[in-house]
């Protein structure tokens, strides 16, 4: 009875061990359900991020916008953020620091109903088109849709894929957005037509649109943890291509088929894109940060190397 007690108390203090040497830090993503947003929870739930002594709590916003101010707000050590709005709030005095890449490029896209007269982007003067949140990538691309096409159409903000598809499908909302796997199966079943893609305009193909980042005194508090994380993010991303074994556990995140799941992760997000670390398009970024009126001039090279602390970069 004594070797058993003593046993049993070993196992508790060796628990208490293991859980306090876990470092813990908070998350906010956004939009649940998307391939590129699954790293960090598909990651935590392999055990990835707990072999680098780290334990994560996410939580789930409408959209970049959101999450930048959670990270602003202090209120959680890492968030997503379109990168250009992240530079505008680095450039107006934020304390703003990008420590990945998140999507380089983008698989987002924008439908209308079946029924709708709208044919392209041509067709959308005059008429509302959805992004997710102020600030979010989503918000940058409907700017250079219409920069492109010269279409005076009218941005509103919908929040989440979920959102958007109820407001275009009521007649609230001419233009809607998504990403894989949302909306896959509507558009199989024809109750919406896809009108354009992200890799239509250069800042969907080329440029780092989405990023993660921190505040610089979090980075600077705890630089460790941090290149901790970015170590386990990578080989998450190694782990998610390496086969199929993140498929069923990213099918059951997402509420969709594997089929569905493979589908978006072979045909929509090449490993590429979300290689976490170098932010591409720096030029281009800097054009459409002052064209779309985010920024009042580039920043420069010296401003870009301290917003750009990507840990353990090559």
């Amino acid at each position: 009875m004594f070797w058993r007690s003593l046993l049993a108390f070993a196992m508790i203090f060796l628990s208490a061990a293991v859980a306090s040497a876990q470092d813990k830090l908070t998350l906010a993503l956004g939009q649940r359900g998307n391939w590129d947003t699954a790293i960090a929870p598909l990651g935590e739930q392999a055990g990835i991020f707990k072999t680098h002594g780290l334990a994560l709590d996410i939580l789930w916003t409408q959209g970049a916008g959101e999450s930048q101010q959670a990270v602003l707000s202090g209120s959680v050590d890492i968030g997503l953020a379109g990168t250009i709005a992240a530079l505008a709030a680095f450039a107006k005095g934020a304390p703003v620091r990008i420590i990945a890449a998140e999507a380089t490029g983008g698989a987002d896209y924008w439908y209308v109903r079946a029924d709708s007269t709208i044919k392209s982007l041509a067709d959308i003067g005059g008429k509302t088109i959805a992004y997710s949140t102020n600030g979010a990538s989503t918000h940058t691309l409907v700017l250079a849709f219409m920069a492109k096409t010269g279409a005076a159409a009218k941005p509103v903000a919908t929040g989440g894929p979920s959102a958007t598809f109820t407001q275009v499908m009521s007649g609230q909302i001419d233009v809607g957005w998504s990403a894989p796997p949302f909306g896959l199966e509507a558009a199989a079943e024809n109750k919406i037509r896809i009108i354009a893609r992200a890799g239509d305009v250069e800042a969907g193909r080329d440029q780092t649109i989405r990023s993660l980042i921190t505040t610089a005194p979090k980075l600077a508090e705890k630089p460790d943890v941090f290149r901790r994380f970015i170590a386990a993010y990578r080989e998450t991303i190694d782990w998610m291509y390496a086969g199929d074994a993140a498929i069923a556990p990213y099918a059951a995140f997402a509420g969709v088929t594997p089929a569905i799941a493979r589908r978006t992760r072979d045909e929509f997000f090449p490993k590429a894109m979300l290689w976490p670390d170098k932010i591409s398009g720096l030029d281009g970024l800097m054009q459409d940060g002052v064209k779309f009126k985010y920024l009042a001039a580039p920043l420069t090279a010296a401003q870009l190397s301290e917003a750009i602390q990507i840990p353990g970069a090559n």
